[in-house]
């Protein structure tokens, strides 16, 4: 692709909140990339549709297609439900298409189809596509690298009735940051229910709890416990366009990378 021509975005779940959401980042990018495609699954009552306008914006002529068909993109953005990812997969594989995955709760056996196919494709794969989180990341392992030993931390975040999955990826990002700042092993330390007699908070562990309910953007709060003093860093999002944003710039700069698995972390260096 000329590096003067603007990247085409295909969008799966595209009449969806997220997908029109981003639609309309796409639409604000000032041309760094373009509409290609929008895509839906096959009983969607928005097939056929425009999708600029499903978005409440003019007509771009995308119709709401169910037909994978990657001629018509560069990058395709997949922020729907872990059962999508095997056609996502297919069909970036198959034309050599870039592919931004912001959907959580992957099964381990997805996760390593994801590894797969980053051997033949760019792949830029987060669990939040938001700049604030990318800091808020940064300042949990800093904070854990300092408090870590002395301090317990726990992780609660909240998102609206429909989510699906918890804890939320974002959640699992922040912990794996905080494992990191403290020296120690998510796998190994996470704590992820408490309920009856618990007996005493087990040193070194990092609790998690989950809240769902109303229209819950996504809160996410670090909590550094210790005696006498408490720290908490927080994000919380007001809109879903914080995610659209950093996805759409994940997917512009996607654009003739080497195949591989890439995070947030290299987008924004």
């Amino acid at each position: 692709m000329n590096e003067q021509q603007a990247a085409r975005v295909g969008i799966l779940g595209a009449a969806g909140r997220m997908g029109r959401t981003l639609v309309q980042a796409v639409a604000a990018s000032e041309g760094r990339v373009t509409l290609g495609a929008a895509f839906e699954h096959a009983a969607s009552a928005d097939l056929g549709a425009d999708a600029s306008t499903l978005a409440g914006l003019p007509a771009s002529g995308v119709a709401v297609q169910a037909t994978l068909n990657a001629d018509t993109f560069d990058v395709l953005i997949d922020f729907t439900r872990p059962e999508a990812l095997a056609g996502a997969l297919s069909a970036c594989r198959q034309r050599r298409r870039g592919l931004v995955i912001g959907t959580t709760g992957y099964s381990a056996d997805q996760r390593a189809a994801i590894e797969q196919a980053a051997t033949e494709i760019p792949i830029c794969m987060s669990g939040n596509f938001s700049v604030g989180i990318f800091l808020l990341q940064r300042l949990v392992e800093q904070a854990a690298s300092m408090l870590g030993g002395e301090f317990d931390i726990e992780v609660v975040e909240a998102h609206h009735r429909h989510k699906v999955d918890a804890p939320s990826g974002t959640a699992l990002m922040l912990g794996e940051a905080a494992a990191r700042g403290a020296g120690r092993s998510l796998a190994d330390d996470a704590v992820y229910a408490r309920e009856g007699h618990t007996g005493p908070r087990a040193a070194g562990t990092i609790g998690f709890s989950t809240i769902r309910g109303g229209d819950v953007v996504g809160d996410h709060t670090v909590h550094f416990l210790g005696d006498g003093e408490r720290v908490a860093l927080t994000h919380r999002a007001s809109s879903r366009m914080n995610f659209a944003r950093g996805a759409v710039r994940a997917a512009h700069w996607l654009v003739g990378r080497s195949p591989g698995l890439y995070s947030m972390h290299d987008v924004l260096g």
